[in-house]
């Protein structure tokens, strides 16, 4: 049985796979930081500082030690446009590395 795992673990696709996540954490973490660090401020100051995050339709008000029951429609619109930036990012960037990859074909 040890024998067998070790023949699995040593196949490339487990590697390939292993070392595929890895980067895409990396990757990851890398775009959300240019995402909120760097596109979102200027999105902030060109349309006027809007906070989409408070966003929300109160459906019942906080009344003593009950919080409030509400909607919070703003963030889903803050993560939906963070999603789209994301994905332009990851677009622009495979799209670069397509073209990089097809001039060094050439020579």
């Amino acid at each position: 049985m040890l024998k067998e795992f070790k023949t699995f673990i040593a196949q490339g696709n487990v590697l390939d796979l292993a070392v595929g996540v890895v980067i895409g954490a990396a990757f990851g973490k890398i775009t959300t930081s240019l995402v909120e660090d760097i596109i979102n401020p200027i999105l902030g100051v060109i349309i006027g500082g809007v906070d989409f995050t408070q966003l929300k339709m109160v459906l019942k008000d906080a009344v003593g030690e009950t919080p409030e029951v509400a909607i919070k429609y703003g963030n889903f619109i803050q993560v939906l446009i963070q999603f789209l930036i994301i994905a332009w990012v990851i677009f622009m960037i495979v799209k670069a590395a397509n073209r990089l990859k097809l001039s060094s074909k050439k020579d």
